[in-house]
């Protein structure tokens, strides 16, 4: 039978990616407390966790739900200002080198935006991004096709 490896071995070697996938999903400002939110959950988790489970994609799966808990709070939350401004400004608040674009995967519904960010951040697999949304593989890429294609008609305009 084996063992899990120590918490912080896997927090070690999946840190990075979890943060990267969690700007790509809920933007820099969420990110931070998604990332806290995500280690307290899978280290209260972890004792229980099967010793052969997946645990790059245990983790990724862990953070997609709290970057739509996030997603979900911020639509419920008042956004205090000064003055009211004539127009609506989108925040530039995106990730990597194309902030616009990013901004649109923010925009696609939960399971598309997960999709499009495990597979193109995380650099997961097909397999592994399925596992993460805890469905098939052909749902996972379904809901990639789906997020890509929703990307390109946007991006277009």
């Amino acid at each position: 039978m084996t063992s899990l490896p120590p918490f912080q071995a896997v927090l070690d070697e999946h840190r990075e990616d979890v943060y990267r996938f969690l700007i790509a999903l809920a933007g820099r400002q969420e990110a931070d407390d998604c990332f806290q939110e995500t280690l307290m959950s899978a280290i209260r988790a972890y004792p229980k966790l099967d010793p052969a489970a997946n645990l790059r994609a245990w983790l990724f799966t862990i953070a997609r739900r709290k970057a739509v808990d996030a997603h979900r709070a911020r639509g419920r939350r008042a956004i205090p200002v000064e003055t009211v401004p004539e127009a609506a400004v989108a925040p530039a608040n995106g990730t990597g080198p194309d902030p616009e674009l990013w901004g649109l995967v923010r925009e696609l519904p939960p399971k598309q935006r997960a999709a499009v960010a495990l597979r193109f951040v995380a650099d997961l697999s097909h397999a592994e991004v399925a596992g993460a949304l805890d469905c098939s593989e052909e749902a996972a890429r379904r809901s990639l096709h789906e997020g890509l294609e929703r990307l390109r008609e946007e991006w277009v305009r």
